[in-house]
Formats: structure tokens, C-alpha cells, sequence
């Protein structure tokens, strides 16, 4: 059956849910309030397969050029089958066309991300007064993007990667 790209539904945030507790059991991804899915759920786009959510990821705007990749992930039966990279595709043009710049990633994965373009960084890339703004975010992405200390714990092991659209 063919695999199709689509924005996220309401209706896909239970299978949305199942997909992300799948990597957030054995730590490979942060887990995520159903209520959290609900509220972001315009951010999502999502692998479908029939009617089945088999993939899912999300780009979520930090700044005016500046957007980060959040919760990208494919069902365990369709690994290496191409949908992690038709769903990060997207994602990109969605970036594009809405006009963001630079898109963020936090991730285990660097070597997928990286095949898209993503390089590691270090630091912080933005300027002063651009990070003084940032810093009074409540996001969560905003503190990893950032590099924050806060945050530390919850993103040990992962790497801050970048992407220059």
C-alpha cells in the first residue's frame, strides 16, 4: 500500500500518541502530554498508510527564521523503508514556505538528520539581542535550542543539530 504525506488531524492524535510512546518507553524520544499533542497538533505532519497513522513529525516556530523539528517518527515495521525522509521533506517545505530559515533538531538520530542537510552545532547561532528574547520563552525547544543548562538532564546523549534552508 502507498504511503501518503498529509498535515495532522485531530483524529490522528491517538495514533500520533501510540507512535510516540513507542520511542519514549525505551528513551529514544521525550514523551509527550495527550493534551500537549492536542494543543500542537496544526505543527504536525503525518505518514499515512490507508487509514493508519504510521509516521508523524512536527516543526514548531522559535523565531522569526528559526523553526525546530520536533517528534519525528516512523512504526517499527517501516523503518528504512523511505517514510522518516518523506516526512522530513516535508517538514523542510513547510519550513520554506513559511518562511523560516534555519531549522533545529535535537536528536539521537545525526546521521538521518544529516543526510538532510543538519550539521552539529555548538553554542548558541543567534545574536545577543535575539537570545535575550528567547531566554524569556517557556518552551522547552527554545531552552534545548539554547543549550541551557535547565535542560540538561532530560536531553543527555542527544545532539543540537542545524540546518541552513
Amino acid at each position: 500500500m502507498a504511503i501518503s504525506i498529509r498535515p495532522a488531524r485531530t483524529s490522528d492524535v491517538p495514533q500520533i500518541r501510540k507512535i510516540v510512546d513507542s520511542y519514549a518507553a525505551p528513551g529514544q524520544m521525550l514523551s509527550k502530554e495527550t493534551v500537549t499533542l492536542f494543543e500542537s497538533v496544526q505543527e504536525f505532519t503525518v505518514a499515512v498508510e490507508g487509514d493508519e497513522v504510521v509516521g508523524c513529525g512536527a516543526l514548531h516556530v522559535l523565531w522569526e527564521d528559526l523553526a525546530e523539528v520536533r517528534t519525528v517518527a516512523v512504526i517499527e515495521r517501516l523503518h528504512h523503508k523511505g517514510v522518516g525522509h518523506l516526512l522530513l521533506e516535508a517538514i523542510i517545505e513547510r519550513a520554506r514556505t513559511i518562511g523560516v530559515e534555519r531549522i533545529f533538531c535535537l536528536t539521537f538520530q545525526t546521521e538521518f538528520f544529516g543526510n538532510h542537510g543538519f550539521e552539529i552545532i555548538e553554542g548558541t547561532p543567534v545574536n545577543p539581542d535575539v537570545y535575550a528574547e528567547l531566554l524569556r520563552s517557556y518552551d522547552q525547544g527554545v531552552a534545548e535550542f539554547l543549550d541551557l543548562e535547565s535542560v540538561k538532564p532530560n536531553t543527555l546523549g542527544n545532539t543540537r543539530m542545524l540546518k541552513i534552508l
